[in-house]
């Protein structure tokens, strides 16, 4: 998982360029995995922003998002596959003016994707 901040004004088209190379993107203060979810996102985007010493003081207001791997980047209970890091930071080097991030992944409690009844 990556945690990106990302400029509100191009989030639904990133989102949904993301989706179409099977990542899936969540809002940090929307996730119901925390009870206090924008405040996660209020702490996360400010220890970013001070971890970059002020270089990405641009993004104070942007969006603080997950990016996680979709089912076919996965193999089982695998890690990660080289590749799908790749491609992920690959697509983000092309947002490069309107996000923000480290290289790296971390890990966060287990999102649900909702599925459609068959």
């Amino acid at each position: 998982m990556a945690t990106v901040l990302v400029d509100p004004a191009i989030l639904g088209d990133f989102e949904l360029d993301l989706m179409s190379r099977d990542f899936r993107v969540w809002e940090v203060a929307t996730v119901s995995t925390f009870l206090d979810a924008p405040r996660l996102a209020f702490q996360i985007r400010r220890s970013l922003i001070d971890y970059s010493k002020g270089e990405w003081e641009l993004a104070a207001d942007w969006t603080v998002v997950w990016i996680t791997f979709g089912e076919s980047w996965l193999d089982g209970d695998e890690p990660i596959p080289w590749p799908a890091h790749a491609a992920l930071w690959s697509k983000l080097a092309e947002y490069r003016e309107q996000v923000r991030y480290n290289v790296g992944l971390g890990g966060v409690p287990h999102l649900s994707v909702p599925r459609e009844s068959g």
